[in-house]
């Protein structure tokens, strides 16, 4: 992947089975997470910032994700606006592109991208930025954890505790599986509040279309604040955030942000809008 863009995993497993909106299979997707979570330490410290975010019923409960994402990044000069909606459970997406240029000059666009489970697409096909392989879920699993750290496949390590601006923080590392989604060498590393267990920051490495790395590889890592909260439809999620360089256990030079506006978690989801248009440009997932 190119470093100047961050991608996290396309999980599409057990747990994103199609959509329901019975009770009984919501409690069975809360039951099977609780049970992994509470296996490990550092699965119950997860368990313990969802419920600090709203808990497992709720976000199983929410057959969808959407909001207006922004997203400016100093370092590759490129700064856009979709509005996407995400089945939560296929992981599904489709966005219109609302704004499109650099960090200090964006304007109007007008465009549709989205991930079917098989290839992502972009229209008009000469728009090269945002690469839709790359960005069609990158804005969700950010905003969604930690309910997605809940997901199969996931390792949990409990970490030393750690300053971070003056305050100390619980350290839980999540990691993949083998052959779990596109980038199953990434790991996260969520600074969770010690009096509410919310997440406040995350370090995140990206191993996107690079393969899985070594045993001792020290990959790059960045460092994402999570800010101003709001609870809708009973998940409390960020709406502002900001990255920095992190290498040497230091926080280096500002390096990207985001904004999120105009949730909801009930909106439907138009599966007709994932049919890849007549001259759309298509981007299949990376070579393993």
């Amino acid at each position: 992947m190119r470093s100047a863009l961050f991608l996290l995993p396309v999980l599409c497993l057990a747990a994103c089975a199609a959509p329901t909106d019975t009770q009984s299979a919501v409690d069975d997707s809360v039951a099977e997470a609780s049970d992994r979570l509470r296996a490990s330490e550092g699965g119950r410290m997860i368990l313990r910032a969802i419920d600090a975010h709203g808990g497992l019923e709720a976000w199983h409960s929410a057959p969808t994700s959407s909001y207006t994402w922004e997203y400016s990044n100093v370092g590759s000069q490129i700064r856009f606006k979709s509005r996407m909606v995400v089945d939560n459970r296929s992981r599904l997406a489709y966005h219109d592109l609302l704004e499109l240029g650099r960090p200090d000059s964006v304007g109007a666009a007008e465009g549709r991208f989205a991930w079917n489970g098989t290839e992502a697409w972009i229209h008009p096909p000469e728009i090269q930025s945002p690469n839709p392989m790359f960005w069609a879920t990158t804005g969700f699993y950010f905003s969604s954890i930690p309910f997605v750290l809940a997901d199969p496949g996931v390792r949990y390590e409990v970490l030393p505790d750690r300053d971070l601006d003056g305050r100390t923080y619980d350290m839980v590392r999540v990691s993949y599986d083998e052959g779990v989604g596109y980038s199953d060498g990434d790991w996260y590393t969520l600074y969770l509040d010690q009096e509410t267990g919310r997440v406040r920051a995350i370090r995140y490495t990206v191993t996107f279309g690079r393969g899985r790395p070594a045993a001792d590889a020290t990959p790059r890592e960045n460092l994402f604040y999570y800010d101003d909260f709001v609870t809708v439809d009973g998940l409390t999620v960020p709406t502002r955030f900001r990255g920095y360089r992190f290498a040497d256990g230091l926080k280096g030079d500002f390096r990207n942000e985001a904004w999120v506006s105009d949730i909801s978690f009930r909106r439907p989801f138009d599966a007709s809008r994932l049919e890849i248009p007549e001259g759309a440009r298509v981007v299949g997932p990376p070579e393993a």
